[in-house]
């Protein structure tokens, strides 16, 4: 494992230009791990970001086999990452070495689906429509569309995922096979764990013969505003709170040339347990449930932070038996202190609301997270009470109890947009309750049925996104194949020589890419 030399990463080289010094923390005791890194300064920053705007020329321009070789190059990499990266990792998060090797594993493979996409072509949109010289009343000329890199792209990772949304995450990962350079801002979570990921990264780079610049990281503080407003960067990714997701977005939209944020950011993702499921197996769903709730925590963007039954005896009792699970829960420690400190937060907001009761849960104290149950009154998802949609990130939920359809269609017209929505039941409730969906459709990105939101799968058909808050631009994801849409633009080619255009335009069809040629699909040569 190479040294942890916490210098930042410009165009292939490191720097420390400042004075000050970041300090790493034991997640789990707080105290200072033997690695310091230097923060960024806005010399600094605006070097990494023209290093990722010179690079960004020919990056983009290289075939898409090409920038896959990189991208099967950094999984490589990762995947050589040891025991020892492991146990740094752990200590900076808490998370235990199982998680950990499996969101590895994940971060790897997200990699190589994304060279998959780049050897499979299709992100490239190719569109023609052939000259037709003799049309009347008017002759159309020949044009030609594919999609190309949006240019550099700053982007933010999150602190609950140290790897898989973190330095080589999705965002990077999706913007690298759309052909965009990267200027990452290490999460002050977990640097030395960002510094070896980088180093992997860079490995990869030099390995696949990229250019300087194409992966550059900076730490510490005050370095996004500098990164969002540079004229350079073209789009930002970032994962974490609405209150900085919000930020970014106002910056964004202020420069003289606004850029798009793609920001994932708060979301309380609702479970509705429907009769038909709660006669049958209502203790089974408590179990559960509680499970859901508790993993990892509840540092899930999808951990299920608001649970709706109509009213009856066997909601009452699914509730019950939620609350004595979720009592039996032992502590647990958070990513770190400033996330313990939101949790507890949160909580006292509950516990101060005069329309949510506290049901179960062993008194909040300590440095541990401790698992927790409210219930409020249907009223106030009716009304849209802000407290009610605000995201507690931890494992705690909140329970509803609605009288009738009617009232449970008004508590969800008056959610706010969501990354996921479940619906357990049995057959005879999902006939029942049929007019759920579309509804449900116009408030998230993904509906399940008899499963729970924590755990997303990175695949094609993947939609992590959803309405405001959830992200700021629901027509995108950030997990799965399409994500790289959010980095790409169309361009058109009018009457260009064949030796002009690109190998994806041309009559011959180079790649071996399924094109729409007059509006119809073809696979071979015009």
């Amino acid at each position: 494992m190479p040294e942890i030399l916490g210098h930042n990463f410009i165009a292939g080289q490191r720097s420390a230009a400042g004075p000050q010094r970041l300090q790493s923390l034991d997640a789990s005791t707080g105290e200072a791990l033997p690695y310091s890194f230097a923060q960024a300064t806005e010399a600094e920053v605006d070097k990494a970001a023209k290093a990722a705007a010179a690079a960004f020329a020919d990056f983009r321009q290289l075939a898409p086999a090409r920038r896959a070789e990189f991208l099967d190059a950094i999984a490589a990499e990762l995947d050589e990452l040891d025991d020892a990266f492991v146990a740094i990792v752990c200590r900076e998060t808490a998370l235990p070495a199982a998680r950990i090797q499996g969101e590895r594993g994940r971060t790897s493979g997200q990699m190589r689906l994304f060279a998959q996409v780049l050897r499979r072509g299709d992100f490239l949109g190719a569109r023609i429509d052939l000259a037709l010289p003799e049309r009347q009343p008017l002759p159309r000329v020949d044009l030609r569309q594919m999609r190309i890199g949006v240019g550099p792209v700053a982007v933010f990772g999150a602190s609950n995922f140290p790897l898989a949304f973190s330095t080589a995450g999705g965002d990077t990962a999706a913007a690298l096979a759309a052909g965009c350079p990267v200027v990452f801002k290490a999460h002050s979570g977990h640097m030395a764990t960002a510094d070896l990921v980088a180093c992997a990264i860079v490995r990869a780079a030099e390995r696949t013969g990229m250019p300087k610049g194409v992966f550059n990281m900076v730490f510490g503080g005050g370095v996004g505003e500098w990164l969002v407003k540079h004229p350079a960067i073209q789009a930002v990714g970032f994962t974490g709170s609405l209150k900085g997701g919000d930020a970014l977005c106002r910056m964004a939209a202020e420069r003289p040339q606004p850029i798009p944020v793609f920001a994932e950011m708060s979301s309380i993702n609702p479970v509705i347990i429907l009769p038909g499921a709660l006669a049958k197996r209502g203790e089974a769903i408590a179990r559960e449930l509680a499970g859901s709730v508790c993993m990892g925590a509840g540092q899930f963007c999808t951990n299920p932070g608001l649970v709706i039954g109509l009213q009856s005896p066997q909601y009452s009792q699914l509730l019950a038996d939620l609350g004595q699970y979720l009592d039996q829960q032992a502590g647990q420690t958070m990513l770190n202190a400033g996330g313990l400190h939101s949790y507890v937060g949160g909580l006292e907001h509950l516990h101060a609301h005069a329309g949510i009761e506290h049901v179960a849960g062993q008194v909040q104290e300590g440095n541990q997270a401790r698992a927790q149950l409210f219930k409020a009154d249907a009223r106030l998802l009716v009304e849209s009470d802000p407290l009610l949609q605000e995201e507690v990130f931890g494992p705690t939920t909140v329970a509803v109890e609605v009288q009738d359809n009617d009232q449970l269609r008004d508590a969800l017209l008056g959610l706010r947009g969501q990354l996921t929505a479940t619906l357990i039941g049995e057959a005879e409730d999902f006939d029942a309750f049929a007019w759920l969906v579309p509804l449900l459709e116009e408030k998230v990105g993904r509906i399940l049925v008899n499963g729970y939101p924590t755990g997303v799968e990175v695949c094609d058909a993947m939609v992590h996104g959803g309405p405001y808050p959830a992200t700021s631009d629901a027509r995108g994801t950030s997990v799965g194949t399409l994500a790289i849409d959010r980095f790409l633009r169309p361009v058109c080619y009018q009457n260009y020589p064949q030796t002009l255009l690109p190998e994806a335009l041309r009559d011959g069809n180079p790649l071996g890419l399924r094109r729409l040629v007059n509006g119809q699909w073809s696979d071979g040569a015009i």
